[in-house]
């Protein structure tokens, strides 16, 4: 019988090249992640092979070195940065007698410690038994299926794995009916949201290029900010001004990963819809970063896996400061905004920043002429002016208002559908002389008092 051995604080690292000679970029990322969990990294194995070993992924050789480096270094857990099948970590258990974590438990674990809210410790613990049901077998085969026959042993004889399934199935279920219920508040707080036209700019890119602290500089939220791996994972929301005093919301979001596990993708939706329903994305980049090519492409990997690849983007170089830049803005050549380089932590270039924003985001808005009832015109005149969208208004004689706004599509498309309201391309204003008395004249200076 096999029990699966508990886990320590010192670890053998693994990593396996299958493209060729493994990279000290990707090494010393993985010692980040160890670390990250409160692992204290003793060795390193590293090796080449054409395709992984079905028994234990690494090889029957290299297996065994694993084996004696973690007695000569007494490591109490050897971690392997690739995902293994649930056979092949039990194999390399057997063989080393130490417990073995994959890349995807290892995030996970590192999730797991820092989860703050209610929801994210929700989304964490559902995404670690989706991770376990398909591994129960590894370390419960010690408990065998109920005896047969005598006093006080008869019974269904179902085995202790059979209940174990049953009882994870269960939590799954009741977890998600929970994770169902914060994103129905989720989304009734985001609809309240949308009643009002606020456009929305979620910050996105790999794990510690600064969004953080880029989220803090421009809100002034008190945002948890380290230089670490996954240093927040709940999401957070904060309203900021643009240049003229228009609004935005923005989003913070948790930091993506090279091979992120399928479990955390399905399971951290909250944090992920705010990226996917934004209007804007800011892709933030640690400039500083040598593989930071490669870290762009990973992440645009994973906005296409949760849906948000097509959503407009800006990228942000952050960290400047490392490289003895000066901040600047870089365009594409139809004169668009592609790029502003910033440094978050001295809060330099987050003028240009906010600047490309509202250039951006007023390309989304088409200007049109809203024409609202009497009976309507008190909230929806607060609602729009809230949203700092509106740019010019007039009463009519018979009590309606017309106000000039730019809206977005989406926005023009709901106001649409309330009873009374109607828009159309907006209308031109009318030359009118003040000394002939006219009413376009009067309307014009009612507005002004209203506004």
């Amino acid at each position: 019988m096999f029990e699966r051995p508990r886990g320590g604080e010192r670890a053998v690292l693994v990593r396996i090249g299958f493209d060729g000679p493994v990279e000290q970029e990707d090494l010393d990322e993985f010692a980040q992640l160890a670390e990250s969990a409160g692992v204290q990294p003793a060795a390193t194995i590293t090796g080449r092979r054409d395709r992984p070993d079905p028994k234990f992924f690494v090889g029957s050789g290299k297996a065994e070195e694993i084996r004696r480096t973690a007695v000569e270094t007494c490591a109490e857990v050897v971690l392997v940065d690739h995902g293994l099948s649930p056979s092949q970590e039990r194999n390399l258990e057997k063989l080393t007698g130490l417990r073995v974590l994959d890349r995807s438990a290892l995030i996970l674990d590192i999730f797991a410690q820092r989860a703050r809210s209610h929801e994210g410790k929700l989304e964490v613990e559902l995404a670690q038994l989706r991770h376990l049901s398909s591994r129960l077998v590894r370390g419960w085969t010690h408990l065998e299926r109920q005896r047969g026959g005598g006093i006080g042993l008869r019974g269904p004889g179902e085995t202790q794995l059979e209940t174990d399934r049953r009882l994870l199935g269960e939590r799954v279920r009741v977890l998600s009916r929970r994770l169902e219920k914060l994103k129905q508040q989720r989304e009734t707080g985001r609809a309240r949201r949308v009643e009002i036209p606020i456009p929305s700019v979620a910050l996105v890119g790999y794990t510690n290029a600064g969004k953080s602290t880029l989220f803090r500089s421009l809100t002034g939220a008190d945002a948890y900010v380290a230089d670490q791996l996954f240093a927040t994972l709940d999401p957070l929301v904060r309203r900021v001004g643009l240049p003229g005093g228009s609004p935005i919301v923005v989003a913070d979001t948790v930091g993506f990963i090279r091979e992120l596990p399928h479990e955390l993708v399905a399971a951290f939706q909250s944090t992920l819809t705010e990226a996917r329903e934004a209007t804007l994305l800011l892709h933030v980049i640690d400039a500083s970063d040598p593989r930071r090519d490669e870290r762009i492409e990973q992440v645009n990997a994973v906005l296409e896996e949760v849906g948000a690849g097509e959503l407009p983007q800006i990228r942000v170089y952050n960290k400047i400061d490392r490289l003895d830049l000066a901040p600047r803005i870089e365009r594409d050549g139809e004169d668009e905004v592609r790029s502003v380089w910033i440094s978050a932590a001295r809060s330099s270039g987050l003028d240009l920043l906010l600047a490309a924003v509202a250039e951006r985001l007023a390309r989304f808005a088409r200007p049109c002429t809203v024409k609202v009832p009497a009976r309507r015109a008190g909230a929806l005149r607060a609602r729009l002016h809230s949203a700092g969208v509106v740019r010019a208004e007039r009463v009519l004689e018979d009590g309606s208002l017309e106000l000039d706004a730019d809206l977005p599509e989406a926005e023009a498309a709901e106001l649409q559908r309330l009873d009374g309201v109607e828009i159309a391309p907006v209308r031109a204003p009318q030359p009118s002389s003040p000394c002939t008395g006219d009413e376009p004249y009067l309307q014009s200076t009612r507005a002004t008092r209203l506004a």
